[in-house]
């Protein structure tokens, strides 16, 4: 069977660290493996954008901010607000997680202006916009797809990892992207903690892996 190598892995690899009550060795520790095994970004919540581009300085790792995370249900200004004071602190790239009420209810003034507002903000930083693809019908995917490419943001998320439940399909992927074409950047969430889960995704279109448990895809 394929598989990937540990540094095609580390090449296509967004590991996340939110835990609320991390020490700041737990953190330190987190930024010294991720320059050790040389992974695309970390994902970090705003708090914590400024340790990341300090633990990370000099180094090819890149500082992703999490924007609404993980429910998406601020205010748009505040998610803008939000976005510019990452990217004060450092951040390179920001993802921002989607009001699915606003998606669910056909909202789609309110999910393109929010997109723009960041996209504005941040001063052309690439933007992911984050969906929870799980709770979304094909039909309300390909909407969100068409208001994403709208705005001009750079990738798509297909969740936030938050809910434990939430797993990752190529169906998922292949969704995001028959509807955004074979340039967009898709990235495949969702409870990812086996290796040999990836391949499925990426032959389906993912461009990149996101995860909470990084540790566990450098297992053989």
């Amino acid at each position: 069977m394929k598989t990937l190598s540990l540094s095609e892995i580390a090449a296509r690899l967004d590991a996340a660290f939110w835990k609320p009550a991390a020490t700041a060795q737990e953190f330190a520790a987190f930024c010294a493996r991720a320059r050790e095994k040389n992974y695309r970004a970390i994902c970090v919540n705003g708090s914590r954008v400024a340790l990341a581009a300090a633990g990370l300085e000099d180094g090819n790792v890149q500082v992703v901010a999490l924007v609404g995370f993980p429910l998406g249900t601020s205010d748009g200004d505040v998610k803008r607000y939000e976005a510019e004071v990452a990217v004060d602190f450092g951040a390179q790239e920001i993802e921002l997680v989607l009001n699915l009420g606003d998606l669910k209810n056909g909202n789609r003034k309110a999910v393109l202006r929010e997109l723009c507002d960041v996209i504005e903000a941040v001063d052309e930083r690439p933007v992911c916009a984050v969906l929870e693809t799980r709770a979304l019908t094909r039909a309300e995917i390909a909407n969100a797809c068409a208001l994403i490419s709208d705005s001009g943001a750079q990738s798509v998320s297909t969740g936030t990892d938050f809910w434990p439940d939430a797993r990752v399909s190529a169906d998922d992927v292949r969704a995001l992207r028959e509807a955004l074409g074979p340039k967009f950047i898709v990235k495949a969430v969702g409870n990812l903690r086996d290796p040999q889960a990836l391949l499925p995704l990426i032959e389906a279109g993912a461009t990149r892996i996101g995860s909470t448990n990084p540790v566990a895809l450098f297992k053989s």
